[in-house]
């Protein structure tokens, strides 16, 4: 760990191959999953009535639960497969028009063919829960899909007549058209850094480049790039905030975020819980390291490009691809050697997409496609410790995936609130080991890099969620323009990143590129939900090692099937609580008195 390794060609590192799920937009299996997906669907319609029809014939009614459950599903997967296969090509490729086309007819003919079944969900929500819970407890297969049914049956008071349902799904492809204009507007956008024409993923990672003019450079260049695009980017935001409003006020929710966090099957107030204990803690967080780290670097105060500055303007420590596999697999393998066994396999075979290039859109993700296939890996690597972090987390995703894959798609699919823990927990365990091996000045910075992961996972995303509250209530009375939306957003992170930041001209237009504000409105949270659940199992992990990994093998086993409380229990955890996070955020501070030692 002492000599800089040597960081590979970016035409080394790897590149998927998407043929195990189509060779290409005219790969007839595209056009057979479709049909499959209709011929399961129209089994379904068949079955339409029927449910309702039965509800004082317990048997009978379970019966008929678990069969369509068993067609929706299998429609499911070969929508599921079609549309991941567009959505991973085109991610690689927002610069051709081609993919972006092929993506949008798919997600329409997705549309059509899945607004056929809106019936089924519809109709188990006219049950009442005694005829549903008779139906499951029958001696039929139907228990099996409890969980499924009891995430349906969540929407039941938001549930509309089944024609409001169908144009709702109708027009879905419409709307996605703001994401898709919000993506192929950042994948286009180029900033102009000294001699160098940079992408948004290349001048991202320059704001943490140890020279700070260079990050001057970078920060400047890209909040000009910013502003020429903003209009259309602000334009997006408005359209859809606007659109989320609508369907809130006809579905009856009580806040913008009130559908999150009825998917994520959390409890508001926990998440209130959560905000609350996060703020609280900025003063001892992220405003107290923020001060230290300027007292490090011999400052007053920090411009907002020094915020993930290295500490000293030596080269950072580089690690090649092939090392940070290395380090990886080892952490994963400290937990249980099934954990490294399953996520080797994603590296031996073309699963995984980490060459940056023109075209391909920022950001990482593990994307789960189906049950009956394995999840794919993006990510643009840039040789830095945050890329194996990086690295670590989204393979944690895969392997979580990989784990919950038996239960099926729909019981694997896993609520945002757990879906973070595996990631969250590969990207610590990584850490551990670089941690272990670290002396000195090396050790020093290792340690602020894992406090401003911290920071930018838990401070940083309360930070996004408390912008997005505060957008979506004003967008409640008109549109926002682009100056409005850049000054709640920094008056919001000022308020988190604390007096030892100073946000300079142009940081005003930096919430343009936040793509979950478009993507996924409220999502944030759940990385910090995540994060202090993970500081909350790793505790546990330290205090029981060997009686830990069956529990947590489980945990990730179980997929969706068990809420985030049911989930938890076999580990004495409560989230409900507002103390379970304010523990969490103690050991982040502990961190920051460790560094404060240091400095």
């Amino acid at each position: 760990m002492n000599a800089p390794a040597k960081i590979a060609e970016t035409e080394t590192l790897p590149v998927w191959l998407l043929d195990d799920l189509y060779t290409g937009r005219d790969d007839p299996r595209v056009e057979a999953d479709l049909t499959a997906a209709k011929a399961a669907n129209d089994a379904l319609v068949a079955l339409k009535g029927q449910f309702v029809a039965n509800r004082g014939a317990p048997t009978k009614l379970g019966a008929l639960l678990d069969q369509g459950v068993r067609l929706y599903e299998t429609a499911t997967n070969h929508l599921w497969s079609v549309g991941a296969y567009a959505s991973l090509a085109a991610s690689t490729a927002r610069d051709d028009p081609a993919w972006a086309k092929f993506e949008a007819d798919l997600r329409a003919r997705s549309s059509q063919i899945a607004g056929d079944s809106l019936f089924f969900t519809l109709e188990i929500n006219e049950l009442e829960d005694a005829e549903i819970e008779a139906a499951l407890a029958a001696p039929a297969p139907a228990a099996r899909w409890r969980p499924w049914v009891r995430r349906v049956r969540l929407a039941r008071p938001h549930e509309l007549s089944a024609d409001l349902e169908r144009i709702l799904v109708d027009k879905a492809p419409a709307v996605a058209n703001w994401s898709r204009l919000y993506d192929e507007t950042l994948a286009r956008l180029t900033a102009k850094v000294g001699g160098e024409t940079l992408t948004l993923p290349e001048v991202l990672n320059r704001l943490s480049d140890p020279d700070g003019g260079r990050r001057k450079q970078a920060a400047n260049a890209l909040a000009k790039a910013l502003a020429e695009r903003e209009s259309t980017l602000a334009l997006c935001l408005n359209t859809i905030a606007f659109e989320k409003q609508v369907e809130d006020r006809w579905r009856k929710y009580p806040t913008p975020a009130a559908s999150r966090h009825m998917a994520n099957e959390v409890h508001a107030e926990s998440v209130a819980a959560l905000e609350a204990a996060v703020v609280e803690s900025y003063p001892s967080i992220s405003h107290r390291y923020y001060r230290l780290k300027a007292k490090a670097m011999g400052l007053k105060c920090l411009d907002h490009w020094d915020r993930n500055a290295p500490l000293t303007s030596a080269e950072p420590r580089r690690y090649a691809w092939d090392e940070a596999r290395g380090m990886v697999l080892t952490s994963f393998a400290a937990l249980a050697p099934k954990f490294a066994e399953t996520a080797e396999v994603f590296f031996n075979q073309p699963w995984i997409d980490a060459r940056p290039r023109a075209g391909k859109q920022s950001g990482a993700y593990s994307h789960p496609v189906t049950s009956e296939r394995h999840p794919y890996v993006f990510m643009n690597y840039m040789g830095e410790r945050r890329d194996v972090l990086t690295l670590a987390h989204e393979l944690g995703h895969a392997v979580h995936q990989t784990l919950a894959a038996p239960q099926g798609t729909l019981l694997a699919d896993t609520p945002l609130t757990l879906a973070e823990t595996a990631s969250i927990f590969g990207e610590g365990l990584v850490f551990e080991r670089l941690l272990a091996e670290a002396k000195g000045e090396e050790r020093k910075a290792l340690l602020a890099g894992k406090i401003e992961d911290g920071l930018n996972t838990v401070v940083r995303q309360i930070a996004f969620h408390r912008f997005e509250t505060r957008f979506h209530d004003l967008r409640a009375r008109g549109e926002l323009s682009p100056e409005e939306i850049g000054g709640v957003w920094l008056e919001v992170m000022g308020e988190s990143l604390g007096p030892a930041i100073r946000l300079n001209k142009g940081y005003e237009h930096y919430w343009a590129y936040v793509s979950h504000f478009v993507h996924a409105p409220f999502y944030v949270y759940a990385y910090a939900f995540g994060n202090l659940l993970v500081e909350a199992l790793m505790e546990a992990r330290r205090k029981d090692p060997a009686g830990f990994t069956p529990l947590y093998e489980r945990l990730l086993a179980d997929g969706g099937v068990k809420t985030y409380v049911e989930a938890l229990a076999p580990f004495g955890l409560d989230p409900r609580q507002k103390s379970f996070w304010a523990s969490g955020c103690k050991s982040l501070e502990r961190l920051v008195d460790e560094f404060e030692a240091l400095v």
